[in-house]
């Protein structure tokens, strides 16, 4: 199907952004502008010349502006398909007008009921009726009508009526965004209401969950695997820096793994104060380091972690790329390198790095509030996200010694690691370096093990993180054996006071944080 030309067009909008030059517009090309309410004064103080959609249909707005567009000669215009010789003469007959383009965005649900206070009957006044109708009318059949959603699509649809290219497929896009704004809307409806309680106060979680993702440009090349295809979706409700937020500027495609792992150290970075780097492989950081030196030397130290794991790992930085972390970088392989900027010196050198990419984040700001899922056969598990920055005013000195402000700063660091590591956690550090990780184990003295026989002589006189309390004071006897002075931990245990005996008897400080951060 060729362009279809565009005589006639409704124009309603509850978001207003760059509506008045969008219809001046098309006015100066000829198109007579239907509109309704608010929409019409806005474009008539504009200059913009439109006819009520009362005055077309011969009805007035009613019901306090409920029943306004709902009317045959609204729909007729939209729905009338412009070969078919019944629909031309149903047309003819009623009096009908056609309508090729529909602009028109949805009352702010959202927006309406996140605000305190709002009541049942406040959310249901915020239900549109007649946009959705004539948008999906108007995507339905999108072989005849443009439907513009989105202000930021204005200036396409414009430039695509000046220069003849507003073809099928280009209102095809458009309907399928369209569908995509109504599919969005009715969720946000059935996520508010079935999250109410009988006195209208709110559930954290709604009977019914609906969540819109959608395709990045992102092209992955397989999933987790090469014989499983994958695709990454972005989460438009999800206000946070994310990945979907990250541009690649560098390098070979991203992959499905390089995206999950890029994502692992991103997080763990941003919680970070001081300047920071942050090395991942296989979803857990392998070294960590922070402040006490230049960006390079921080680098460094968090590579001399674990420089076998590192090898082909993420780095992730919250701060901008410098040449000194640059050039180690190049030194050896590395996947992906994600930092909230690269300065001149840094791409120059790492451009010679053809297959490392380079991923640029907006900012390097704290990972905020939102939901995590969790895909399980069957089903979805849905939970906040873990976002809690740990307080040392809030931590409980639980052993006889307390602990040097040394090991305070060392146990805090540590602690803000194992939030980011698998369960079971164990995690070693001094002078803000890790020294040792132990994740995934099946239990917490064999993480204990791993991590120490990662860091060696070097844990001598370290700080541990636990990310969930020790059952058994088999733990704390490991972590002493392996040569910790100090240990953080949530505590709760049915065996606190053995633990705590422990560690007491072997001149432990130890700290409950009374959380825990379970990662599985």
């Amino acid at each position: 199907m060729t362009e279809q030309p565009i005589k006639r067009a409704l124009i309603s909008v509850s978001d207003k952004t760059g509506v008045s030059e969008f219809a001046a517009a098309l006015a100066e090309m000829g198109v007579d502008i239907l509109s309704t309410g608010g929409t019409a004064k806005l474009l008539r103080e504009a200059g913009v010349a439109c006819r009520d959609v009362s005055d077309y249909t011969g009805f007035p707005e009613m019901m306090d502006g409920r029943v306004k567009t709902l009317n045959p000669k609204v729909h007729g215009g939209i729905l009338a398909r412009r070969d078919n010789a019944g629909d031309l003469a149903s047309m003819a007959e009623h009096g009908i007008e056609q309508i090729d383009l529909v602009c028109v965005n949805l009352y702010p649900f959202r927006e309406a009921v996140a605000k305190d206070g709002c009541t049942i009957d406040d959310a249901i006044e915020n239900i549109d009726i007649g946009g959705p109708c004539m948008v999906r009318a108007s995507a339905k059949n999108h072989r005849f009508v443009t439907v513009v959603v989105d202000p930021g699509d204005y200036e396409m649809v414009l430039g695509a009526v000046r220069d003849g290219t507003l073809d099928e497929s280009r209102r095809r896009a458009l309907a399928v965004k369209a569908f995509a704004h109504t599919a969005a809307y009715d969720g946000a409806i059935a996520n508010h209401f079935s999250a109410l309680n009988a006195d209208g106060s709110k559930r954290e979680f709604p009977d019914i969950f609906t969540r819109q993702f959608i395709k990045t440009e992102n092209e992955l090349r397989y999933g987790e695997n090469p014989h499983q295809a994958g695709a990454f979706y972005a989460d438009p409700e999800d206000d946070g820096v994310s990945m979907a937020d990250c541009v690649v500027t560098q390098g070979k495609a991203i992959s499905y793994n390089n995206i999950a792992d890029a994502d692992a150290a991103f997080a763990l970075v941003r919680d970070l104060e001081d300047e920071a780097v942050v090395i991942v492989k296989h979803a857990n950081p392998c070294g960590v380091a922070m402040g006490g030196g230049t960006q390079a030397e921080i680098y460094e130290r968090a590579r001399a972690a674990d420089a076998v794991s590192a090898f082909g790992g993420i780095a992730a930085f919250n701060r901008e790329l410098t040449a000194g972390a640059a050039a180690l970088i190049a030194e050896t392989f590395m996947e992906v390198v994600i930092a909230p900027g690269f300065s001149d010196e840094a791409q120059a050198i790492l451009k010679e790095r053809k297959n490392l990419r380079l991923m640029l984040a907006p900012s390097a700001a704290p990972v905020r509030g939102g939901y995590e899922f969790k895909r399980v056969n069957g089903g979805l598990l849905v939970q906040q996200r873990d976002a809690h920055i740990l307080d040392r005013d809030a931590c409980r000195v639980i052993t006889e010694r307390a602990p040097s402000e040394q090991e305070w700063r060392d146990m805090l660091f540590a602690w803000s690691v194992a939030k980011h590591v698998k369960s079971n956690a164990i995690v070693f550090a001094k002078n803000g370096t890790t020294l040792g990780v132990g994740a995934g184990q099946m239990n917490r003295v064999n993480s204990t093990r791993i991590a120490a026989h990662h860091g060696g002589e070097a844990i001598k006189g370290s700080a541990v993180a636990s990310d969930a309390f020790f059952p058994f004071r088999d733990g704390l006897d490991a972590l002493a054996e392996a040569g910790a002075t100090a240990v953080i931990q949530p505590g709760g245990s049915i065996r606190d006071d053995e633990v705590i005996a422990a560690a007491n008897e072997q001149n432990i400080a130890m700290v409950f944080t009374g959380i825990r951060h379970f990662r599985h």
